[in-house]
């Protein structure tokens, strides 16, 4: 497919899971990716598969949670890759717990990723991504955010991950608002349990607890949800999808 052809887009978070899927199907629709994420190794080796299968890919080692560094990671990619059609704002953390006790470090740690670093890309790319709107092939641009089920219903033992997510939500609605009228699509998309590594993040006891709660269902897997982003950015100039719920079929509630 080439829906994407002459367009370029960002990924955070490509390294692994729903990143890296992400990216993979947006350069099979035709796009040229530029490939962010904090493990450059995984990025390199993303970035061979994808020039073997005839793609371009763009590796740019960053932490988003840093300000600067995601604002280099956008420069970046304008300056070497031409333009900016499509940011996908994925990289994200889940440290779960309880609040009493809880590691305040782990909180600052998912705050800053899974909120700020998305807020530091999407406030870097804006002026990029209104320009390919008034541009050729799609004449829109598309901001894409990886939410969660978390961020539409609270869980105990995972407060501050569904508060990074709840404010994900509120952000690209707002967002959304805002760039309507400029051509510029704000899209969050919110999936149920994803068969990743980011539950491995967490102490075994942890695991065992998501594992007791969600039984055994066939999880969603990462390119469900980048089939998913695929949908979304393809979509003709005068449709916006503001919001996607994506659950594992069995997935009742958790």
């Amino acid at each position: 497919m080439t829906q994407l052809a002459g367009t370029v887009a960002l990924v955070t978070g490509a390294s692994s899971g729903i990143g890296r899927a992400t990216a993979t199907e947006l350069v099979r629709r035709g796009a040229s990716l530029a490939l962010v994420g904090r493990r450059e190794e995984r990025l390199t080796a993303l970035a061979a598969q994808i020039l073997d299968i005839g793609g371009k890919a763009l590796v740019l080692p960053a932490d988003v949670s840093d300000a600067r560094a995601a604002a280099e990671a956008v420069e970046r990619t304008v300056e070497q890759l031409g333009r900016l059609d499509i940011l996908v704002n994925n990289a994200g953390l889940m440290l779960l717990g309880p609040v009493p006790g809880a590691d305040l470090d782990d909180w600052r740690r998912m705050v800053d990723t899974n909120l700020l670093g998305l807020m530091f890309c999407t406030h870097a790319a804006i002026p990029h991504l209104a320009k390919a709107a008034s541009d050729q092939p799609r004449r829109v641009a598309d901001i894409v955010n990886i939410g969660a089920l978390a961020g539409r219903t609270a869980f105990g033992m995972s407060a501050v991950y569904c508060a990074t997510k709840f404010g994900v939500g509120a952000f690209s609605e707002a967002l959304r608002q805002e760039l309507a009228g400029r051509h510029v699509r704000v899209s969050v998309v919110e999936p149920g349990s994803v068969d990743t590594e980011l539950r491995g993040h967490n102490p075994a006891v942890i695991q065992q607890q998501l594992a007791a709660r969600l039984g055994d269902i066939d999880r969603l897997e990462s390119h469900d949800v980048a089939d998913t982003v695929g949908y979304i950015v393809t979509r003709p100039r005068h449709v916006a999808v503001a919001e996607l719920l994506i659950r594992p079929t069995e997935q009742a509630r958790s």
